[in-house]
C-alpha cells in the first residue's frame, strides 16, 4: 500500500447496525499507517460513529452534492472506500477528485471505482460473516487483516447518566437483564410475536432472578412496552440515545436480541449477548453477533423459501420460537469459561 495520510469510509446507508458493521473497515486503514480515518453518514447515524476510537472524525451528509464535493475536496483525501454504494456515494469521491476510490462491482455506477469488490455472497459464498465481507473493500485497497469485530466507545459522562438512570429505576448492584425484541422493520399491518417475547421476558427474570429491560427506538415504543407489560419488565424504548443505549448494553449481564444492531452492539461492548435468528433467510453464520461472549439460536421453523424479513407476512417463525431454547443459550453461555 502506498503511503496514504488521509482515507474517507462512506458507510451512510442501511440502518444503525450496519454503519456500526462497517466500524473494522476504519480500523484496517488505520492498521495500513492511516494517519487520518475520516467517516461520511448520515445524520441519523452519527451516535453510531461517535467517539469510534478508530476514527479521527465524523462528518455527516447533509448538504447537496456540489456542497459536498467541495467539502471533501478541500480534505484532499488519498483514498475512499464506499460500503453501502449508491450512485450519490459513488460520484461523490469521484467528483471530489479522490484518487483510489473503492467501492462494489457488478451495479451501474460500478465504473466510477477504480478499485471495485465483488460481493461475495454474490459468487454464492454464504458462510463469510458481513464484516470480512466489507474488509474485502479494505484489502482492495492495500490493507491489512484485522481483527472484524465492530468497535463503540461509551464514554465516562454516558455511563454516569445510565447509573443515575438506574438508580431511579431501583436497579440495584445485582444488575439486570436486556432484551430487545424487535429488529428495525417496518412491520406495516404485519403482526410481531409480543406473546412469545413476553414469554421470554418471563423467563429470563424467573431464572437468572434479575429484572429485564426491554430497549427499543421510538418506533419499536408500542411493541416494547406490550413485551414489557405481558413479561413483568420494563421498556426504555425511546427513552435512550444511541450512547445510552450502549451504556445499558454494556453494563447488562446478559442481552437477548433479535437479529438487529443492538445485538452487534452488545457483542462489541463485551455482554454476554444471545442473538435469536428466527426466519431461515437469516443466515446467522453471516450476521451472527461478534464479540469476546456471544451465543446464536439458530432458526428451525420450517419457513417457505421465499419468507425474508422484508415480505414475512406473519413471523411464524418467531411466534412459534421455544422460550426454553433461548434459555438453554443463555446458560450455556454464561457458564462458558
Amino acid at each position: 500500500m502506498r503511503n496514504l495520510e488521509r482515507a474517507l469510509v462512506i458507510c451512510a446507508g442501511g440502518g444503525a447496525g450496519d454503519v456500526l458493521l462497517s466500524t473494522p473497515v476504519a480500523r484496517a486503514l488505520r492498521a495500513a499507517g492511516v494517519r487520518d480515518v475520516i467517516a461520511l453518514t448520515a445524520p441519523r447515524h452519527r451516535g453510531v460513529l461517535h467517539g469510534n476510537p478508530e476514527l479521527s472524525d465524523v462528518w455527516l451528509d447533509d448538504a447537496d452534492i456540489l456542497a459536498m464535493v467541495r467539502r471533501l475536496r478541500a480534505a484532499r483525501f488519498d483514498v475512499a472506500i464506499v460500503t453501502w454504494a449508491t450512485q450519490r456515494y459513488a460520484l461523490l469521491p469521484l467528483l471530489a477528485g479522490i484518487p483510489l476510490r473503492v467501492g462494489q462491482a457488478r451495479r451501474t455506477y460500478s465504473l466510477l471505482f477504480n478499485r471495485r469488490v465483488t460481493v461475495r455472497s454474490e459468487l454464492g459464498d454464504h458462510g463469510s460473516h458481513w464484516t470480512q465481507i466489507l474488509l474485502d473493500y479494505a484489502r482492495a485497497a492495500g490493507c491489512p487483516d484485522v481483527d472484524p469485530t465492530p468497535s463503540f466507545r461509551v464514554d465516562e459522562a454516558t455511563r454516569a447518566t445510565m447509573r443515575a438512570r438506574f438508580a431511579a429505576l431501583g436497579i440495584g448492584n445485582d444488575g439486570y437483564i436486556v432484551l430487545h425484541p424487535t429488529r428495525g422493520l417496518d412491520l406495516g399491518e404485519r403482526p410481531w410475536a409480543i406473546a412469545t417475547l413476553a414469554a421470554l421476558a418471563t423467563r429470563l427474570r424467573e431464572r437468572f432472578s434479575l429484572p429485564v429491560l426491554v430497549s427499543g427506538t421510538k418506533a419499536d415504543r408500542a411493541i416494547a412496552e406490550e413485551v414489557a407489560h405481558g413479561g413483568g419488565a420494563r421498556s426504555l424504548a425511546g427513552e435512550t440515545t444511541f450512547g445510552e443505549l450502549a451504556a445499558l448494553l454494556e453494563g447488562a449481564r446478559l442481552c437477548v436480541a433479535v437479529d438487529s444492531g443492538p445485538m452487534h452492539l452488545a457483542a462489541c461492548l463485551g455482554t454476554p449477548t444471545v442473538g435469536i435468528f428466527a426466519l431461515q433467510t437469516d443466515e446467522p453464520r453471516r450476521w451472527a453477533p461478534l464479540g469476546p461472549r456471544t451465543a446464536v439460536v439458530e432458526p428451525v421453523y420450517p419457513c417457505p423459501a421465499w419468507h425474508r424479513k422484508e415480505n414475512c407476512p406473519d413471523f411464524a417463525c418467531l411466534r412459534e420460537l421455544d422460550p426454553e431454547r433461548v434459555i438453554a443459550a443463555c446458560e450455556a453461555l454464561l457458564t462458558r469459561v
